[in-house]
């Protein structure tokens, strides 16, 4: 199986149009009963989320017939074997920073990942309010391209000590311990941010507007596209143990830096002996 520049095309056009179509048209604008929680406060799903993901499936069903379709409306397990083995999977996130989005606040996205037996090939990172969308093809890098249709190289930050650098870093799901260690080092490093949304986080990152990138929860339909996007400019990630990426495993936490180096150093600090 492959997956090449028009099967790219033709998924940032799904996940256009099923943004335009169902999400957009409610930002801003929900009505009673269309926000409710899921595991908890900052764990939302609302009517855009679940509509925009029935029509990205619908349409995936039409363009890619047979194809493993994981998304986050429809999926609850923690880790994902068939993403290792199917010959062509997709991801989605319909709307990924949900409590952003029912909030009214402009910083979510839309996410989609093309997975050919356990390799992410493709990756779809829209930004609607901005109306640009971030690419990534896996061996032919990454890009934006803004609502003029210019296409901008992605290039990650160049390598720098850890405390020189700034990222983002999602400490609250960090488990007990761990959480408490990596908190009390923040202030080892230049800065740290947390937007509530990998799908923003990633494109900054993946554009060199800052160093890091580091999350504990890495559920396929959050972190494929973003890993992807991310390597492809450059840059370099791992989980917290050192061992690669898969997005069939959705345990093990997540560190991206500019290099192997740098993402060594950052994981000793944080994670490392005192």
């Amino acid at each position: 199986m492959t997956f090449g520049a028009k099967d790219l095309a033709t998924l940032r056009r799904i996940v256009e149009e099923a943004v335009a179509a169902e999400v957009m048209p409610r930002f801003g604008a929900l009505g009673a009963g269309e926000v409710r929680r899921k595991s908890g406060p900052l764990d939302l799903v609302t009517i855009a989320d679940e509509r925009a993901e029935a029509h990205m499936r619908a349409a995936l069903a039409r363009y890619f017939p047979g194809a493993l379709v994981i998304g986050e409306e429809g999926e609850t397990p923690r880790s994902f074997p068939e993403l290792a083995t199917a010959p062509l999977a997709f991801t989605l996130d319909p709307v990924d920073g949900t409590a952003n989005f029912a909030a009214g606040v402009g910083a979510f996205g839309a996410m989609a990942a093309a997975i050919v037996a356990g390799e992410v090939v493709g990756a779809v990172i829209l930004d609607p309010v901005a109306g640009s969308v971030a690419l990534a093809l896996k061996g032919e890098g990454a890009w934006v391209e803004d609502r003029q249709g210019v296409r901008h190289p992605l290039r990650v930050a160049p390598p720098a000590p850890p405390e020189e650098m700034t990222g983002f870093l999602s400490w609250r799901f960090l488990p007990h311990g761990m959480r408490e260690t990596v908190c009390a080092r923040l202030p080892r490093l230049r800065a740290v941010w947390d937007f509530r949304c990998a799908a923003v986080e990633y494109r900054l990152a993946a554009a060199g507007a800052c160093h890091f990138l580091v999350f504990n929860r890495i559920l396929p339909w959050d972190h494929a596209p973003g890993v992807l996007l991310f390597t492809e400019a450059g840059g370099y990630v791992a989980r917290f143990d050192g061992s690669p990426y898969t997005p069939a495993e959705s345990r093990g936490g997540l560190i991206g830096a500019p290099d192997r180096a740098a993402w060594e150093a950052l994981r000793h600090l944080l994670l490392g002996e005192a």
